[in-house]
C-alpha cells in the first residue's frame, strides 16, 4: 500500500499550527520544534518558511490582525463603522484569548497591526476630524479595546483560577468594607451585581461613539 502523501508544508500552515498551540498550550510553550511536531515535519525544514521564533510569533500576529473582519462600507455613518471595528476587534480576540494577548500587548510596528491603527484613523477622518485630533480619536477606540480586552482576560484568569464568576473584577475581594468610606461599592455589593463584559463593552463603546457627529 502506497504510504499517504503529506501535505506541502507553507508558511501558512505553519502560522495556523503556531496559532492552534498557543491556544491549547499559551504562547510559553511555542516553539519551532512543538510546532514541527503538530505538523509532523522535521524541526529544521520550519526554517526555510520562517526564520526563526520571533519571526513566527510576528507571523502569528499580522495573522490574527489580518482575520478581522471589519465588514465596512467607507460611505457608511462613521459611528456605526467604528462600532463595527470595534466588535470586530472584540470577538477575534475572545476566540482565541491567548493569540489575541500578543496583539494587546505589543507596539504597532508591522503592516498587519498598522492596520487597526490605519482603519481607525480614517473613521475618524470621515468624521469629520483631522491631523492630531484624528490620530487621538483613534488611540481613544483602539486603547479602550485593548484594556477592555486586557480586563476581561485578567477577570477569565481569575475565574480559572478558584475565582467567583460574575464577580467585578475593580470590586472582587471587597466584602466587609466600611460602608461610611465606601457607600457606593457596599450599595453595588448588596444589590448583587454581576460582572457582565459583554453589556460592559457596550456601554463604554457607546459612551465613546458620541463623541463623532452624527453623519
Amino acid at each position: 500500500m502506497a504510504e499517504p502523501v503529506r501535505a506541502v508544508l507553507s508558511r501558512d500552515a505553519i502560522v495556523l499550527a503556531a496559532v492552534d498551540l498557543i491556544e491549547r498550550d499559551g504562547v510559553e510553550a511555542l516553539s519551532m520544534r512543538k510546532v514541527a511536531a503538530r505538523l509532523g515535519v522535521a524541526a529544521m525544514s520550519l526554517y526555510h518558511h520562517v526564520p526563526n521564533k520571533a519571526a513566527l510569533v510576528d507571523a502569528v500576529v499580522e495573522r490574527l490582525v489580518a482575520d478581522l473582519d471589519f465588514a465596512d462600507d467607507p460611505g457608511a455613518d462613521p459611528r456605526e463603522r467604528a462600532r463595527g471595528m470595534m466588535r470586530a476587534f472584540r470577538k477575534i480576540a475572545r476566540d482565541r484569548p491567548r493569540t489575541a494577548n500578543l496583539v494587546l500587548t505589543r507596539t504597532f510596528e508591522s503592516p498587519a497591526t498598522l492596520r487597526l491603527y490605519e482603519h481607525a484613523m480614517e473613521i475618524a477622518r470621515a468624521a469629520g476630524f483631522a491631523g492630531g485630533d484624528a490620530a487621538r480619536i483613534a488611540s481613544a477606540f483602539l486603547s479602550y479595546a485593548i484594556g477592555s480586552l486586557l480586563r476581561e482576560a485578567r477577570f477569565d484568569r481569575a475565574a480559572k483560577s478558584g475565582g467567583q464568576p460574575g464577580g467585578d473584577p475593580f470590586i472582587r475581594g471587597a466584602e466587609g468594607i466600611d460602608p461610611g468610606r465606601y457607600p457606593n461599592v457596599t450599595a453595588l455589593l448588596a444589590e448583587g451585581h454581576v460582572y457582565d463584559p459583554d453589556a460592559e463593552f457596550e456601554v463604554g463603546l457607546e459612551m465613546l461613539l458620541r463623541g463623532l457627529p452624527e453623519s
